[in-house]
């Protein structure tokens, strides 16, 4: 099964981490404005999901969303959610750790997109 979103080791030590301090934690990729393009980590409840976003998948147990309008942009793409060092985006958890989630993505070979549009999921 191809995967939309992939996270790194460095990113999945630092949600456990967040985990143990926070508890259950969800994912939204930031479309632009306050936090640039940049994975955001919330606290459940924190933000709204709803009927305008999709679920790519999960990393290090957490739900992954995007807005369903950024996806339309995005689809032909796999996300991998590294961790570089400096401020994390202005609502997102691992800001005060000093560390911040960054998202590189790679667009899906000609066989993960047949295999994608297969399964139905994009």
């Amino acid at each position: 099964m191809v995967e939309k979103v992939l996270a790194t080791q460095a990113t999945l030590d630092l949600i456990e981490h967040l985990k143990q301090k926070h508890g259950a934690l969800i994912f939204h990729q930031s479309g632009g404005c306050c936090d640039n393009s940049a994975a955001n980590c919330y606290l459940p409840g924190e933000l709204t999901i709803g009927a305008g976003d999709v679920q790519l998948g999960e990393i290090g147990g957490c739900p992954f969303y995007m807005s369903t309008s950024q996806y339309a942009y995005w689809k032909h793409t796999q996300l991998i959610i590294d961790v570089i060092d400096g401020h994390g985006g202005t609502f997102s958890l691992e800001g005060p750790e000093g560390k911040a989630f960054h998202t590189r993505s790679r667009l899906f070979t000609e066989d993960e997109w047949a295999e994608l549009q297969a399964s139905g999921s994009v």
